[in-house]
């Protein structure tokens, strides 16, 4: 007969709420350096993130400035009313899911190929290399870019230079509508498919290298490894990557599309932070640009929600 082991003896006068709180502050005394790492992230957080909640009280008034947000007339759901049945927004709203949509479909898959590429360089000094090269692009800002991209296929650039040599006429890109989306996501593309390849190399880094040895002897190529062995490691950091993604659904950034922007590609490329900026910024309509802000907000929220309880089917999921 197994052994009845005695439980200890509660200390007379002790709760076991105050065991458990005295229990946490002496993990934090004991791993202090551990919690000030992670002060300046919860300060972000808190000063740019979840103060600004506040503000979003302006959606529901007719904000003016002198008055502030405590003087200011509410006005209920009038903001709301009032851009679903502008004109204008629609189409905002219509540019701004294309260009997401692209940007989802086209744009994230390409890191996790770029990992699995680079994952098959077998000479570090060539992998750092081409690293270093696809890594670069992520530290100049959206103006260098914007600039570069002008630059590049303006009608003496590099591009309608190709285009000559081979006798065609040159294209004015940047000022013809049916070009500005797909700039638009290569761009990103080319700016940030670099970074977005560490989070999948680290992943892949983890994957026991005695698998890709049994898959050699088993006799399957480089195609099924990653098929079968590497593909599956990545499918959790795929699946929290791609529901960070779709929280941010709307959520294009202003940057980018602003400096690309031309009088003459508007109708495809104006989207909602481009709107807002020139509606509330520089029109002064604050109440209506928040109303904006807060339904962009609930989409990405709604999808995000919606994305996890499918990934949940999965086993995993963010929460």
């Amino acid at each position: 007969m197994a052994e009845l082991t005695e439980t200890p003896a509660r200390q007379p006068g002790v709760t076991v709420g105050k065991r458990v709180k005295k229990g946490y502050w002496r993990n934090m005394r004991k791993h202090w350096m551990l919690y000030v790492m992670i002060l300046p992230g919860i300060l972000f957080y808190i000063i740019f993130k979840y103060i600004p909640l506040g503000g979003s009280v302006i959606a529901f008034q007719n904000f003016q400035i002198m008055k502030g947000i405590w003087s200011s007339p509410w006005v209920g759901l009038d903001n709301f009313k009032f851009i679903f049945t502008y004109q204008d927004f629609y189409n905002v709203l219509r540019n701004t899911a294309l260009i997401a949509f692209y940007k989802l479909v086209v744009g994230f898959p390409a890191p996790i190929l770029l990992a699995l590429l680079f994952n098959e360089v077998r000479k570090m000094l060539a992998k750092r290399f081409l690293q270093s090269l696809f890594y670069l692009p992520h530290f100049l800002s959206w103006v260098v870019v914007g600039g570069i991209v002008f630059e590049v296929l303006a009608s003496g650039g590099f591009v309608n230079a190709v285009r000559g040599w081979f006798g065609f006429e040159p294209i004015l890109y940047m000022q013809q509508e049916q070009y500005f989306r797909p700039i638009v996501v290569l761009s990103s593309i080319w700016k940030e498919v670099g970074w977005g390849t560490i989070i999948y190399l680290a992943a892949i880094s983890g994957v026991d290298p005695t698998q890709y040895e049994a898959a050699v002897m088993d006799g399957a190529n480089k195609w099924k490894q990653a098929i079968y062995i590497t593909l599956p490691a990545l499918f959790p950091t795929i699946l929290i990557l791609f529901l960070l993604n779709i929280g941010n659904f709307l959520e294009l950034g202003f940057d980018q599309v602003y400096n690309l922007l031309t009088p003459m590609t508007y109708s495809v490329g104006d989207i909602i932070e481009t709107y807002v900026y020139r509606s509330g910024v520089l029109q002064g309509q604050y109440s209506v640009t928040t109303a904006i802000g807060l339904f962009q907000s609930v989409i990405g929220f709604i999808l995000l929600w919606v994305f996890n309880r499918l990934a949940k089917k999965t086993g995993e999921g963010l929460w």
